[in-house]
């Protein structure tokens, strides 16, 4: 215990010393504007400022890109709940819930639950961070191919339920979003798959481009003509009206740690990232809901459970990086590599050779979430009058931002014309009522099933039993096959029924 205590000291000398402090307001302010702008993410932020660690000390310069990377998820439910945009492709899904609750008039409400579930996550995960890090990185590499296979067949199941009407339609929208994560280079043959003689795909579909084109425009060729913007009371934009009545601090409380553990779960496992976490967050709790029809339509559990998740998901990923040193994604890759870059390793022997930036970090995490609550709740009215921007200036300006941050993301004129295709896609779902997000879902863990699928295999010859032999990856499987039972049964005894009732007429 003493040891513990004198460790969270050191990190908080290091944290609040003033160079630390600076860097860390910077990161955290940084992402958080990123967040809010669709389409530039966090990965493309941190890699046009890591050039400026070079003139820094390591553990000033990791607290500024962390920063960076955890502002975003702060940010990112903003453009979500305001203009049914996600601003970063792991806030997709507070898409569902939170731009229904914008529409009826509660969009304070909405970007102070989202504000305040987003610090209860991190302090969560954080915690976990400061006391568990080596047990859950131990825990973490009993994880296999085969169990990660299993437990991303469970989440794509779980995706189809994101849907509020049928299971088919959902489980088709995964499929496809499965389809189009074949796309580009085959990862052990090299060989091009589904491009169509078009280079530009060689790399497969930018999921920022997707992610834009089937919520942001969309919803704009959805919205065309109809009509002038709501207008806003002086009440919407009171600090009272951004605060929930005692019955929905009750509502949402439950989801919250729901979403915080859930999160922080699959933020420990290396290669799944808090897309992941935010998707199942959600699904789980419309799968325990008493009633799931109101999700969809703007209930405070859809953006409590999947906010609290995505951002303990984003604290947790420091776990495997730090102390195993395998990154959980693209932007913790580019987080180690500028560690490596100061010729510090990420592994089992950072925290002990590095206390210092390890704890300092940590602590850090403190400071900037803190940052981040208080620069967020007095913004929540300038964010909320957003809405008051007539329809006919706000959205050509979205469709300019939309094109601007695509384009950033990888300099290429392609994804512009990916983000309009997939726009007049997702027009198209909405007008047949098929979802969107277990599109989106399919399409990131593609990807990741495939390389895992194909890894297990490989391990074991050929043997499919691999998947139901080692225990971890039986019990996903197991779960997966109830959770299917429960989506399906409602449809089945229908049927059931109509055929005893026609029986009967016979």
């Amino acid at each position: 215990m003493e040891g513990f205590l004198a460790n969270v000291g050191l990190g908080l000398a290091t944290a609040f010393s003033p160079v630390s402090l600076l860097f860390c307001f910077i990161g955290v302010t940084v992402g958080m504007g990123v967040g809010v702008l669709p389409g530039i993410g966090p990965l493309a932020a941190i890699s046009l400022a890591l050039p400026l660690t070079y003139y820094v000390d390591p553990t000033s310069a990791l607290i500024m890109l962390a920063g960076i990377f955890y502002g975003a998820q702060y940010g990112g439910s903003t453009a979500s709940i305001l203009l049914n945009l996600p601003g970063t492709a792991t806030s997709a899904v507070t898409c569902l819930d939170g731009y229904p609750m914008a529409q009826k008039g509660q969009a304070a409400l909405a970007l102070f639950v989202t504000a305040i579930n987003s610090f209860a996550g991190c302090s969560f995960a954080i915690l976990l961070v400061m006391g568990f890090a080596p047990a859950i990185a131990e825990a973490a590499l009993a994880f296999g191919s085969a169990e990660y296979f299993s437990v991303m067949v469970l989440g794509l199941v779980a995706a189809s339920t994101l849907s509020v009407g049928s299971p088919l339609k959902g489980l088709a929208m995964v499929v496809f979003g499965l389809a189009l994560g074949l796309c580009g280079t085959d990862v052990n043959t090299g060989y091009f798959r589904y491009t169509f003689g078009i280079l530009e795909l060689s790399d497969g579909l930018s999921l920022i481009a997707v992610a834009m084109g089937l919520f942001g425009v969309a919803e704009i060729l959805a919205n065309i003509g109809t009509g002038a913007a709501p207008a806003l009371a002086p009440r919407d934009l009171s600090f009272r009206a951004m605060l929930p009545t005692r019955a929905e601090w009750k509502q949402i409380w439950a989801p919250t740690a729901r979403g915080a553990v859930i999160g922080s779960f699959i933020g420990a496992l290396p290669g799944t990232g808090p897309g992941i976490a935010s998707f199942m967050a959600y699904a789980f709790e419309k799968r325990i809901a008493k009633d799931p029809s109101r999700f969809g339509k703007g209930a405070l559990e859809g953006i409590s459970a999947p906010e609290a998740a995505n951002n303990a998901s984003v604290q947790a990923a420091f776990i495997p990086t730090l102390s195993l040193g395998i990154p959980g994604d693209a932007v913790m890759a580019v987080l180690m590599g500028a560690m490596m870059l100061h010729g510090i390793i990420p592994g089992p022997s950072f925290i002990a050779e590095q206390p210092a930036m390890f704890w300092g970090l940590v602590m850090s995490f403190w400071v900037g979430n803190l940052v981040l609550l208080v620069l967020n709740i007095p913004l929540i009215g300038l964010w909320v009058r957003l809405l008051a921007i007539p329809y006919r200036l706000l959205y050509p300006a979205i469709l300019v931002f939309i094109c601007i941050g695509v384009y950033s993301a990888s300099n290429n004129v392609f994804d512009i014309w990916v983000v309009l295709v997939f726009g007049l896609i997702g027009y198209g779902m909405r007008q047949f009522h098929y979802p969107a997000a277990p599109v989106l879902l399919g399409f990131i863990l593609g990807p990741l099933l495939e390389e895992h699928f194909r890894r297990a295999l490989l391990l074991s010859r050929g043997n499919l039993a691999v998947f139901a032999e080692r225990p971890i990856s039986a019990v996903f499987l197991a779960l997966t096959l109830g959770l299917l039972a429960l989506s399906f049964s409602p449809m089945i005894r229908r049927r059931f029924r109509r055929a005893r009732a026609a029986a009967g007429e016979d």
